[in-house]
């Protein structure tokens, strides 16, 4: 939930399917495993976003200071952007993630787990969705708190939920556990990615509890599956 007035510097070192809900009692807490995760590739789950009908009113930035360049495009089943990815810390105070490493630090995030505290970012894949604005409204196209996102970067697929809300103008953001495991810098003041990496979120999708990262895993690679049938 948090509101950059500062940039990442990530330079300098240079998110039709029914309504689905996957109950579990993991409780995922272990970091997640680098990606490839499933069966389904990179490579057909790209395949099926080459072209964008775009469904939002207006375009995205990936920061502050960047041009409005990325928009939300509609496919069968599920939205997807493509984007940078800025590192988010918010949720539990950790060793990884606290107001000394994050200069952005919020305890919170928009979605809770089960027992009611916020997320974990530094154990839990999680995305960042934009809050609701004139240029797009998140839950008006189906996506929910604790939807599944397949995240795509550098040919690795990584399945997350949606954990958090972030700034009206800007796009591209996921937890410390999901850029780790992508293996892109997870240093919430310096890491993250320039670009190259694709959100698929799936409509009507839930995990529960949203905490369970293997919950994610399993719903994510079936409704990935569906995906590419249905595009």
């Amino acid at each position: 939930m948090r509101t950059r007035t500062l940039t990442l510097t990530a330079a300098a070192g240079a998110a039709i399917l029914a309504a689905a809900v996957l109950p579990t009692t993991a409780s995922g807490a272990a970091a997640p495993k680098s990606a490839q995760e499933g069966t389904v590739s990179a490579a057909d789950l790209l395949a099926k976003v080459t072209s964008c009908s775009q469904i939002s009113n207006g375009k995205y930035k990936t920061d502050d200071e960047t041009s409005a360049t990325v928009p939300v495009c509609g496919k069968n089943g599920a939205v997807f952007w493509k984007a940078d990815m800025d590192v988010d810390c918010d949720g539990q105070v950790t060793a990884k993630c606290n107001g000394d490493t994050d200069p952005w630090f919020q305890d919170d995030t928009a979605f809770h787990q089960s027992d009611g505290r916020p997320l974990r970012a530094d154990s839990l894949p999680y995305v960042v969705v934009p809050s609701a604005s004139g240029i797009w409204k998140y839950s008006g196209s189906g996506i929910k708190g604790g939807g599944v996102v397949a995240v795509i970067y550098n040919n690795k697929v990584e399945y997350a939920v949606v954990g958090d809300t972030g700034p009206t103008k800007i796009i591209g953001e996921a937890s410390y556990a999901t850029a780790k495991a992508l293996g892109i810098d997870p240093d919430p003041a310096t890491g993250g990615a320039d670009s190259g990496v694709t959100y698929i979120l799936f409509k009507n999708s839930q995990v529960s509890p949203i905490e369970s990262h293997s919950a994610a895993v399993s719903l994510g690679e079936s409704l990935a599956k569906q995906f590419i049938r249905n595009n």
